[in-house]
């Protein structure tokens, strides 16, 4: 099962680029080693101050946002696996998503995994206010977190978390700076179990509606 470089090796004379951003609190220091072992050969980009995550509602990752050669977004937010590794956690089988970015390199605007005008206005919702608080909390909390005030930001990241529970991103960039258990009385496998039978990623829904 290839992984994003096989991909981009494999499609990139169709004029199809990856841009990867490495959401990271930590900056360079944190999610430079990473980048360098993976040796990408697309565009590979540090976010630390976590503005991909507020611009685009991203609540997990890995999370992809496909974007035309105008630079319109054709579909939005969805979980983006490229292989099997964690098939065993999430159950999302990678092929099907791996086609549907074949078809749209060779197809552009007429790929049936392009969404219509009405899918997007759909999948595109305005955020709900409390979410929208939420993403005020968490830039605070980053904010503080960058002027080492570490233990200053932990209510709002407190915050952002109880109004907008979904995120995990939010979980887990707050966890990564401070004690978790000791400082938020959790740790990412508790939330995991806490979730039940609800899924860990929300369904994904590959074929667009005929357009």
């Amino acid at each position: 099962m290839p992984g994003w470089q096989t991909l981009y090796a494999e499609l990139k004379d169709k004029n199809f680029e990856i841009i990867s951003v490495a959401q990271d609190t930590g900056g360079a220091k944190d999610a430079a080693p990473w980048i360098t072992k993976a040796n990408p050969q697309y565009t590979a980009l540090i976010d630390e101050t976590q503005i991909i995550t507020r611009l685009y509602d991203m609540v997990n990752v890995p999370t992809a946002v496909w974007i035309n050669e105008k630079g319109k977004i054709v579909r939005p937010n969805e979980t983006a696996y490229v292989d099997n590794r964690y098939k065993v956690m999430h159950g999302l089988d990678a092929t099907e998503y791996l086609n549907a970015i074949r078809d749209w390199a060779s197809n552009g605007d007429k790929s049936a995994f392009v969404l219509s005008e009405d899918e997007l206005k759909a999948r595109l919702a305005p955020q709900q206010e409390d979410h929208a608080q939420a993403s005020a909390e968490f830039a605070l909390a980053e904010f503080l977190s960058h002027q080492g005030l570490a233990q200053d930001a932990i209510p709002h990241y407190k915050e952002a978390q109880r109004l907008n529970p979904d995120n995990w991103n939010y979980k887990r960039q707050a966890w990564a700076l401070t004690n978790a258990e000791k400082d938020y009385g959790t740790n990412w496998g508790k939330e995991v179990q806490k979730l039940g039978t609800k899924p860990y990623y929300p369904p994904r829904k590959l074929k667009a509606e005929k357009h």
